[in-house]
């Protein structure tokens, strides 16, 4: 979007292939809203995405449909949901378009400061035989939930959750499965966690459970798949408890940690923070990619009527207003939601 603006980009990625990923693989509508604002929208063209027209709640063998509201906007305005590594390489291939945009396989190692002011990175080659640095002035660092560069910036708080909810969102993935109710996502209110399923393509379903407590289940030796087959599968749907089991006997078990982390901005003259590097909320709650397209329009829009961002201090102070544009309507809400998933979940019921 920089690029688009007549900004001059570098862009300094750690590897170019096609991630692959279980986290950010669900866009609701209004992210949906905000590609159509940056002109994104061919993001989720030709990735086999799925349209998400509403969540399908389940428990103790009841269920019900919540749709998504949609009066006031375009039938095409629904939710998204596929492989994040396809999307990102999506957004690649639309990034290298743009002659003002220069794209680098790189890995930043640390921030150049000079007296309290970023002016650059240092970053190694793919080979990481040559280091470089590059410099800028403004750096954009998203370099997500395991940041290394976020601490040279801010002293975040990451939050295990509480310790009867700890643990990690285990995931498994059915090919040629066909949710029964078409163009939803399934929540599973279940006993001790949540099981969320949702199509990453016409042909796949992602299962995604929330393994909670301090001590998680091993895979190595077998307990993951008794607690999955014992403890979640009976809760499970009955027109897909047998695919689940068979998604558990294929194995292939992926995880990702519940943390959450809120954004608590510390303003550094030439550099700031976006994404999972900045704030982080429940994973199962598919937040994330709405919160940072969200983010990337309200940051886009502060730094149109500025041609030279060069005055670093004065930048500095100007986009301050960024954290507290970002919060209203959709930052404060999805995270406020995301962290009472676990505090309350009759608040779902």
């Amino acid at each position: 979007m920089l690029g688009k603006d007549g900004r001059r980009v570098h862009v300094i990625e750690r590897d170019l292939s096609e991630p692959d990923r279980i986290v950010g693989e669900i866009l609701h509508p209004r992210g949906y809203l905000k590609l159509l604002e940056l002109g994104l929208e061919d993001c989720v063209d030709e990735i086999d995405a799925q349209r998400v027209v509403g969540y399908a709640l389940f428990k103790d063998r009841k269920s019900t449909r919540l749709t998504y509201p949609s009066e006031k906007h375009h039938e095409d305005v629904v939710g998204r949901s596929f492989r994040n590594g396809q999307y990102h390489f999506r957004d690649r291939w639309i990034m290298n378009l743009s002659s003002s945009v220069q794209l680098e396989q790189g890995t930043v190692t640390s921030l150049i400061e000079e007296n309290g002011t970023v002016e650059g990175v240092v970053y190694q080659t793919n080979s990481g035989e040559e280091q470089r640095e590059a410099f800028a002035p403004l750096t954009i660092v998203c370099d997500g939930v395991f940041s290394n560069l976020r601490r040279t910036l801010y002293s975040p708080k990451v939050k295990r959750r509480p310790k009867a909810h700890r643990g990690c969102a285990f995931s498994l993935c059915r090919y040629d499965t066909q949710l029964p109710f078409s163009n939803y996502d399934y929540i599973i209110l279940g006993d001790p966690s949540i099981i969320l399923f949702y199509p990453i393509s016409s042909t796949e379903v992602r299962y995604l459970v929330d393994v909670p407590g301090n001590k998680i289940p091993s895979v190595a030796t077998g307990e993951m798949t008794n607690f999955l087959k014992t403890a979640m599968a009976p809760q499970v749907p009955t027109e897909l408890h047998d695919p689940f089991i068979e998604a558990i006997d294929k194995g292939s078990f992926r995880s990702v940690p519940n943390k959450s982390m809120s954004a608590a901005p510390h303003p550094t003259p030439g550099a700031l923070l976006l994404g999972d590097a900045f704030n982080m909320r429940h994973p199962l709650t598919g937040g994330g990619m709405t919160v940072a397209l969200s983010d990337i329009v309200v940051l886009r829009d502060l730094l149109r009527p500025i041609p030279d961002l060069h005055d670093a201090a004065s930048l500095c102070k100007y986009l301050e207003s960024f954290y507290t544009l970002r919060k209203v309507p959709v930052a404060s809400t999805i995270n406020t939601l995301a962290d009472d998933l676990y505090k309350d979940i009759s608040c779902l019921i």
